[in-house]
């Protein structure tokens, strides 16, 4: 009997240590995620991790392999007045904000095209730069393609789910055109130069980092008098980031009012478009 009475006794015993041990577990990773937000997320690791992809004037490698860029300048330039160090990771657009979610980065800042929908799923910076939609295609035959009917036949390319894929496929002016997605700005240039599409909708700010004379996209032109959809830049947080997005947009002002920003952008040729002006 006091054999069978220990055996119960130690039974209970354990199962109480492991409900202990279980609720205790509960309560911290509860209390970790529901204590910890992003911006202590981030000021703990130390570091900023920034989504990019590679394109000129924005982010890319120079002669010597280094990342360089307006946006990798300015991005280093906020996150040395935000207190953290920018560690600049290469995505893929298409994922980037299940990379966002997934924490693998912490931001995407890669001339992201503000959007409600964007809005809607991730926190957003204050605009600091404008933009639009231009029309590439070879030097020789730019100027034939001021018209819809001109299209026709043609095939046009765009980085897969861009604000220029979005033209392509919604604007009434690509209606009699064969569009076709591409993985990046950079490979729908590669594949009007080669001539197996004949236009590439892609960012202004890109065709004026890439298409200047003595580039290796010196043979294409911007179609002239067709934009489309003028649009801003933002940088995009994971939804409901409030401390960071006010650190964030405390930053980018502090670098408007020291002159930093505009220091930056002039270097790019980009000082024209700047939404964020020195108070």
């Amino acid at each position: 009997m006091k054999k069978i009475s220990a055996l119960l006794l130690a039974g209970v015993m354990a199962a109480t240590a492991l409900a202990g041990c279980g609720g205790s577990n509960s309560t911290t990773a509860k209390g970790s995620s529901e204590t910890e937000n992003d911006w202590t997320y981030i000021q703990n690791k130390g570091e900023f991790v920034i989504g990019i992809t590679y394109f000129e004037p924005m982010n890319y490698m120079d002669e010597n392999g280094n990342l360089t860029g307006f946006e990798t300048e300015f991005a280093t330039k906020v996150c040395e007045k935000m207190g953290v160090t920018p560690k600049f990771q290469k995505i893929d657009w298409d994922s980037k904000e299940v990379e966002l979610n997934a924490k693998t980065i912490d931001c995407i800042w890669n001339g992201l095209t503000i959007t409600d929908e964007r809005k809607e799923n991730m926190s957003i910076s204050t605009p600091y730069m404008e933009n639009k939609q231009v029309m590439v295609a070879k030097a020789d035959i730019a100027d034939q393609l001021t018209s819809a009917d001109a299209l026709k036949g043609k095939t046009v390319v765009a980085e897969k789910k861009s604000a220029g894929e979005e033209v392509a496929q919604s604007d009434e002016f690509f209606t009699s055109a064969d569009y076709v997605s591409v993985d990046s700005q950079a490979k729908a240039l590669l594949e009007v130069k080669s001539g197996t599409a004949d236009v590439a909708v892609i960012d202004y700010v890109m065709s004026i980092g890439t298409l200047a004379e003595g580039s290796d996209y010196a043979d294409l032109k911007v179609v002239d008098g067709k934009a489309f959809s003028p649009e801003q830049y933002g940088i995009a947080l994971r939804k409901n980031s409030t401390e960071t997005l006010k650190k964030l947009d405390d930053a980018i002002q502090a670098c408007a009012d020291d002159g930093s920003l505009e220091q930056i952008a002039e270097k790019y040729n980009l000082q024209d478009l700047l939404l964020v002006k020195a108070k």
